[in-house]
């Protein structure tokens, strides 16, 4: 392997999680056809995005113990191949039900991705440029979102939403099978053992930065949820703009925000972790904190163009957030539980923050209003802010820069 090769990997698997998030992302843009075709509440739009996030987050802690013990390449390329095929099938769907359990398949399908790919980059990548690799991976979650709000409501309005599916679909399925050529996996240390799961809970009892870390997921996935489930109805019921339009306009101004973000946060970081400890946290601290107010301003302005400078300035310190998120947990993690670590960080963001969001949102849009719900998100930013403090305060002494 060439010394560029580590970023080459960074770059393939760039390309997964773009399509990881375009898919998931797909379902919201055309949530007003479904409710139409379906005759479905708010309520039952909610549970849409909460049934991935549920299935998602409760298998998240079994895929991260499997990847800390197979192939990475393998649980990568075959969970792209299963979530790209459940995502074609979800085209069949013809009723709630059933469109309920290809979500939460698709949930299944994607669990993998993660833990093996933040711990496949941790080796391929050291403590030096660790946060810019994971910040660069991070920017396709970015481009995908954008891609899977905008080119699902344009599809959705002019073919119908199950056609959709059926694209991203049917290129994830594509991607895999030319990725298989190029996509290696690195040699694991040749001392690590692999950490049970009774061993991994104790190391986070005795590890509160790691339980503060988790906790602070927990609640900024919660608003980023909110952002990416409800913002596409919310434009197209306020402002009034069309399927594409509110799809492209809920994603497009956070997410390409969020990429200047998310590199920026990564560089930072690194930079303050060869100084402080508590340096990569630092950086998400701000992230939340800085965050909150324009959260609030989404959910509240009825100005269009004070709608995009709150969307931008959201999604830019959500990317400084985003660039450190396993980043800093592996620094209190050691290098043979990183895949366990990362599926319990997924567990608890996506049970507790992800899997809430939809639901939550839409009962509190039944009494107030979308807007008011949108907005009083911002106070679970402001919670997150807080655990990282915490966290900060906590840092452990062993730190785990390989």
């Amino acid at each position: 392997m060439t010394a560029r090769y580590k970023w080459w990997v960074v770059a393939m698997l760039w390309w997964i999680a773009f399509f990881n998030y375009a898919d998931r992302q797909a379902i919201f843009s055309v949530f007003p056809l479904l409710e139409k075709e379906l005759h479905l509440t708010t309520v039952q739009l909610g549970l849409l995005g909460s049934a991935f996030a549920w299935v998602y987050g409760l298998c998240s802690p079994a895929a991260g113990m499997i990847v800390d013990r197979v192939r990475r390449k393998s649980a990568i390329l075959a969970g792209l191949e299963g979530w790209s095929l459940i995502c074609m099938a979800t085209a069949l769907a013809r009723s709630f039900p059933v469109l309920v359990f290809f979500r939460g398949a698709e949930g299944l399908g994607e669990t993998f991705y993660f833990p093996a790919s933040v711990s496949l980059v941790s080796d391929y990548h050291g403590a030096d440029t660790r946060s810019r690799a994971l910040g660069l991976h991070q920017t396709s979650v970015y481009i995908g979102t954008i891609a899977g709000g905008f080119f699902a409501g344009a599809i959705g309005q002019h073919y119908g939403w199950r056609w959709s599916f059926l694209i991203f679909g049917g290129l994830g399925v594509l991607l895999g099978v030319v990725l298989s050529r190029f996509l290696h996996e690195p040699p694991r240390r040749a001392d690590a053992v692999k950490m049970p799961l009774a061993g991994f809970l104790r190391l986070l009892w005795r590890t509160p930065a790691a339980m503060l870390l988790m906790g602070a997921f927990v609640c900024a996935n919660f608003v980023a949820v909110v952002l990416l489930s409800w913002m596409p109805k919310f434009l197209y019921d306020k402002f009034h703009l069309s399927l594409a339009a509110a799809g492209l306009t809920a994603t497009i101004f956070v997410q390409l925000a969020s990429m200047a973000g998310s590199p920026l946060g990564g560089w930072m970081a690194d930079v303050l972790r060869r100084r402080w400890a508590g340096g990569r946290i630092a950086v998400q601290a701000v992230g939340v904190l800085c965050g909150a107010p324009f959260v609030a301003l989404c959910g509240l302005t009825d100005s269009s163009v004070w709608l995009v400078v709150a969307l931008a300035a959201w999604g830019f310190f959500k990317g400084l957030y985003d660039a450190n998120i396993f980043a800093s947990l592996f620094d209190v993690v050691p290098p043979e539980a990183r895949g366990t670590a990362a599926g319990f960080i997924n567990m608890a963001g996506w049970l507790g923050g992800g899997g809430t969001a939809p639901l939550a949102i839409g009962l509190v849009a039944r009494d107030r209003g979308l807007g008011p719900a949108i907005a009083m998100a911002a106070a679970v930013y402001v919670l997150a802010g807080a655990l990282l403090l915490a966290a900060i305060a906590s840092q452990t002494r062993r730190l785990f820069p390989n």
